[in-house]
Order: structure tokens, then sequence, then C-alpha cells
């Protein structure tokens, strides 16, 4: 498990998000369980473009936040013993602290670095900024468990 850098096709197996929620395209800079890099191509023809805003696309505030919380799932399924995280599923509990600093535009290409501030048996905090071209687009911190997948 020490891989800098997983695809798609890996972080659907690590996840239970699917087309269109799946948001995350790539995890790289992987230091296991403590930091990653996340990508998400932000495309023209986006599930939410259409409605928000006609005419002015903006990538909503909602999804970036969501977009770091699939990031910081896949960070800690990842470096968690497989065993161990077979059955289960990590939930978001809390979100603090969320700025949104600059519109995230369709097209682009949106780099969500994210770090876990800490962990405490199944509760893991975690903080992230997200940035096109270096430009910083928002920032957050939040909070997720890990739980039993019900059968």
């Amino acid at each position: 498990m020490s891989e800098s850098e997983i695809d798609k096709k890996k972080i659907e197996s690590l996840l239970p998000h699917r087309e269109p929620m799946l948001l995350i395209d790539k995890l790289t800079k992987i230091v296991p369980l403590k930091s990653a890099t996340a990508i998400m191509n932000v495309k023209k023809n986006g599930f939410y473009v259409q409605g928000h805003f006609p005419g002015q696309p903006v990538m909503p505030g909602v999804l970036i936040v969501e977009a770091f919380g699939q990031a910081a799932a896949a960070l800690t399924a990842h470096g968690i013993d497989p065993k161990e995280y077979e059955n289960k599923l990590v939930f978001l509990m809390s979100v603090e602290k969320a700025r949104f600093r600059n519109p995230v535009i369709p097209d682009c290409e949106l780099h969500l670095e994210i770090e876990a501030i800490r962990s405490h048996g199944r509760v893991w905090k975690y903080k992230g900024i997200a940035k096109v071209n270096g430009k910083k687009m928002a920032d957050a911190e939040w909070s997720a468990t890990i739980v039993e997948k019900k059968q």
C-alpha cells in the first residue's frame, strides 16, 4: 500500500460512490493515512452545470466539500489494512471553517490538498485546500467516522 498515486478504478474499490457522484478522478502525492492530493476534472457537462447557473456555470461549494470528503475517505481506506476496512464505509460527520474564496468554473482541474489532522478510534479529522492552477479556491476542516456497512 505504498503507491504514490491511485486511479479512478482503484478509488471505486475504496469508495461506494459511483457516477455522477464519484467526484475525484485520481489521488496523488499519497503519504498513507497522513496526506494526499486528489484531482477532480471539473467538466463542462457536469450534472450540476445546467442549473448552477444557466449561462454562467459554477461548481457548487457543497460539491467541493463533498470532493474533500471523498478524497479523505479514499486516503483513509487506502491506508488501512484491507482486512480491517472490509465491510466498512467512511461517513462525513461535520464540516467546519469552510470558506469559498473563488468560484470554480467548469473545464478545469481542481486539486484538493488534504491532510489528516488527527484520529481517535474510528473518528478522523482532516483539513484541505482546493486550488486551480495554484490559486486557492476553497478550504475547510471536517470530521469523518468509519462505520460498518449494512449487509
